[in-house]
């Protein structure tokens, strides 16, 4: 793990260091978590800063600078993150800096095409936060899901894409044939196109106690979360995809043991990540029909969680350091509800999948393009997407070739 340079004073039970946690991680920024209720020294070192007031997070910086409470706002100010863009027209606006949106971008920038990207967390999306990226054609070896990350961010920027961060996206609309752009800071941006590149977020168990512990033993990041539990006599990973898989061997770092809980009676991985559980040194544990049927803890802390096996019906508690949730995706879409046509899950519909609301020129829809003529969809985010960081690149690029044909036809005509 790269060396920290933020050291975050608090608590588990404290909602704005949970939350400062998860920005810093969503940024890819290491950070040193100290629990002043567990170490007397930052407790004291807290209570200095603050002048005898105990308020927390504390957030310190590697230039001996600090924090206290801070809003989102203030960290990406802070950390340096841009947060609002340089003009208000763009030809292109991209929503979500993920594998799909990055790679649209920079197709669509080398062309000659103004391009803002507009990301909510950090560049790369879940692929950044992935342990390794094996089956990624060029890395013969491999390659970290962060560094590949940071290289098609710094591709984009050398074609001069203009991205910000720690920026949502809260609603779209439509004015003088114009698509609007309107972000949580208050701010609105204008543009001829729209890619969504939002991808998906991970889905939670729904049981009870899940809430109460997020961030405090409950996790959805290993790359993220992992280090924290080094030592640990157990950490238990639920799920039973690739993603659980490769996620819970990363954890076998840091633990002596880690426990998969899957819910059907096969694990549904890719054979090299089979193998290396399969293996005798491995220190992972499989449990077959199996699933979470509440999650309890003490001093805000998770201390058990209480499992059934759905064959058997037999439950049991069982009592992990964390418990990392790799159940599958949700797609980022709240803000185009009721907006651009989703399928029932909330995925996107694009291309043959869907019917313009209006005639558009007497055209069929382009590969890619939603309900709303001139929004574009790829990636995750999309409806029939296969989920992969390969097929996000190209999903990406095709997007972009259909984008630079909506904006060829669509020039000197009004967008309705």
């Amino acid at each position: 793990m790269t060396e920290s340079k933020v050291t975050v004073y608090g608590a588990y039970w404290c909602p704005d260091c949970r939350r400062s946690k998860k920005f810093l991680g969503e940024q890819f920024i290491p950070f040193r978590w100290v629990d002043i209720e567990q170490d007397i020294v930052g407790e004291a070192y807290v209570l200095e800063r603050n002048n005898g007031k105990r308020i927390i997070p504390l957030i310190e910086f590697q230039d001996g600078s600090f924090l206290v409470e801070p809003t989102n706002a203030e960290l990406a100010k802070k950390l340096g993150l841009k947060t609002e863009a340089q003009k208000i027209y763009y030809d292109l606006i991209i929503i979500g800096g993920g594998p799909a949106g990055l790679t649209a971008s920079i197709y669509a920038a080398r062309e000659g095409a103004d391009v803002l990207l507009i990301e909510r967390s950090g560049l790369g999306g879940q692929a950044g936060i992935t342990v390794g990226l094996d089956n990624f054609p060029g890395f013969p070896e491999g390659i970290s899901g962060q560094e590949f990350s940071e290289r098609v961010a710094q591709q984009a920027r050398r074609f001069g894409v203009e991205t910000l961060q720690a920026v949502d996206v809260e609603r779209l609309e439509m004015e003088e044939g114009y698509h609007e752009v309107y972000t949580s800071d208050g701010k609105h941006y204008h543009s001829r196109a729209i890619l969504i590149a939002t991808g998906a977020s991970y889905r939670r168990l729904d049981v009870p106690g899940e809430d109460d512990y997020i961030g405090a033993g409950i996790h959805f990041c290993a790359t993220c979360d992992g280090p924290f539990y080094k030592g640990a006599r157990e950490i238990v990973v639920l799920g039973g995809g690739n993603s659980a898989v490769e996620e819970g061997l990363h954890l076998t770092n840091f633990a002596e043991k880690v426990t998969l809980l899957v819910r059907g009676d096969r694990l549904m991985a890719s054979r090299v990540a089979l193998a290396k559980v399969n293996e005798p040194s491995s220190r992972i544990e499989v449990r077959y029909h199996t699933v979470v049927d509440a999650i309890e803890g003490e001093n805000s802390k998770l201390k058990k969680l209480k499992i059934r096996n759905t064959q058997t019906g037999e439950t049991e508690d069982i009592h992990p350091a964390a418990a990392f949730i790799f159940i599958g995706q949700l797609p980022n879409t709240e803000f185009l509800k009721g907006y651009a046509e989703l399928d029932s899950y909330g995925f996107v519909m694009t291309g043959h999948d869907i019917s313009h609301s209006k005639d558009f020129m007497g055209m069929e829809p382009l590969p890619f393009e939603t309900s709303v003529p001139g929004i574009f969809a790829a990636g995750d985010v999309r409806h029939g997407s296969t989920k992969q960081v390969a097929s996000a690149v190209g999903e990406g690029a095709a997007a972009s070739i259909s984008i630079r044909e909506f904006l060829r036809r669509s020039e000197g005509v009004a967008v309705t």
